[in-house]
């Protein structure tokens, strides 16, 4: 069962002509409504869990507390002034508007809501939420980002339902800095993120060395693949990677951090992952566990976000299964000798923490 957490009210956070704008979910909704595939619940009171559609849930806000756990107050409260005073650009690349401050709680919130509903039975929640939130760190904002959605989350669960460890594993374009940073020296939550080598893109961190510091030694597992890798390159790798340090970590909660920004048609990035590799990873992810957060992040193709995303939705109802097509699409042959050095070089340094 599959549920879907959403509000139409994430379009008010305004960022006029900007990369990370309204029509990104639009796009999405739009057609999975034109599939006929959603079934919107009036109130999240009770749940309804339907057999042939997924349910659409309406995000709560998270509250100052919340957001309290992973932000610093001189932040939030910078953020509320600014946001109060009209908004603008917070950073170079981070617009905001009136309604951001509001509308940033609701996305966070939104992971909540997310991660309340795979307690609750769902196998799989996906929060559809803008702004993003990986790049935002303690004291920050950047990159799009205002809060640390995901973040956030974890704090609640950990607060509120005792759940104390964590996976994270992260497929967005970028190195989420501000979520790998929060846990760095956590010995459980593991962030895994495969990116774009952070020396050709930003926010140039996220280098294969970086393995967390103190406690947090081997939390903290990063991927750079070098510009103009392909389906290959990442099937091969994470076909290594990921179930053997899922199965080695055993966490209670399982996050995946969605973005569709490595694709060849994103005007962002220079990664050249095709349609295809986006079902593949969610059936790759949801063979190893079987409850699983998902958290929009990136992705500023409108036409790849709107196929990208049906065909991930499609496998995450049971509708389609792409584990066997492993064989054939991570060929090694086509694999570059480069994606192989990056491989055992994860390999050699993380070989005193898990077994791969």
């Amino acid at each position: 069962m599959m549920a879907l957490v959403h509000s139409k009210d994430y379009e008010k956070h305004e960022t006029g002509i900007h990369p990370e704008n309204k029509e990104r979910l639009r796009v999405i909704i739009n057609t999975l409504e034109k599939e006929g595939i959603l079934n919107h619940i009036p109130t999240n009171k009770h749940i309804l869990k339907s057999r042939n559609k997924i349910d659409v849930f309406r995000p709560e806000t998270a509250s100052l507390k919340d957001i309290l756990k992973v932000h610093s107050e001189s932040y939030v409260k910078y953020l509320k002034s600014f946001c109060d005073s009209g908004g603008g650009y917070l950073d170079p690349d981070t617009v905001v508007s009136k309604d951001s401050y509001k509308i940033a709680k609701l996305a966070a919130g939104g992971a909540i809501t997310a991660s309340k509903l795979v307690l609750n039975g769902y196998n799989s929640a996906y929060s559809l939420a803008r702004p993003p939130g990986h790049h935002a760190t303690r004291e920050n904002g950047m990159g799009f980002c205002l809060f640390n959605n995901i973040a956030i989350a974890i704090e609640h669960l950990k607060k509120y339902n005792k759940i104390k460890k964590f996976i994270i594993f992260d497929f967005d374009v970028h190195y989420g800095n501000g979520t790998a940073e929060m846990y760095l020296n956590d010995p459980n939550v593991l962030y895994i993120s495969i990116h774009q080598d952070p020396s050709t893109l930003f926010p140039g961190s996220g280098f294969i060395e970086e393995i967390g510091v103190d406690e947090g030694e081997g939390c903290n597992m990063n991927i750079p693949m070098p510009p103009g890798s392909s389906n290959q390159d990442y099937m091969y790798i994470l076909e290594r990677i990921l179930e053997p340090v899922f199965n080695d970590f055993d966490a209670e909660f399982q996050f995946l951090e969605v973005g569709f920004d490595a694709h060849k048609d994103d005007p962002l990035s220079r990664i050249n992952l095709d349609d295809e590799f986006y079902p593949w990873i969610t059936s790759k992810i949801m063979n190893i566990t079987n409850q699983l957060v998902l958290i929009l992040e990136g992705g500023y193709n409108l036409s790849v976000l709107s196929r990208c995303n049906m065909k991930m939705i499609n496998v995450l109802r049971n509708e389609l299964t792409y584990e066997e097509e492993i064989q054939k699409i991570g060929n090694e042959v086509k694999v570059s000798n480069e994606t192989k050095k990056i491989f055992h070089n994860i390999q050699d340094i993380f070989s005193s923490f898990y077994d791969f």
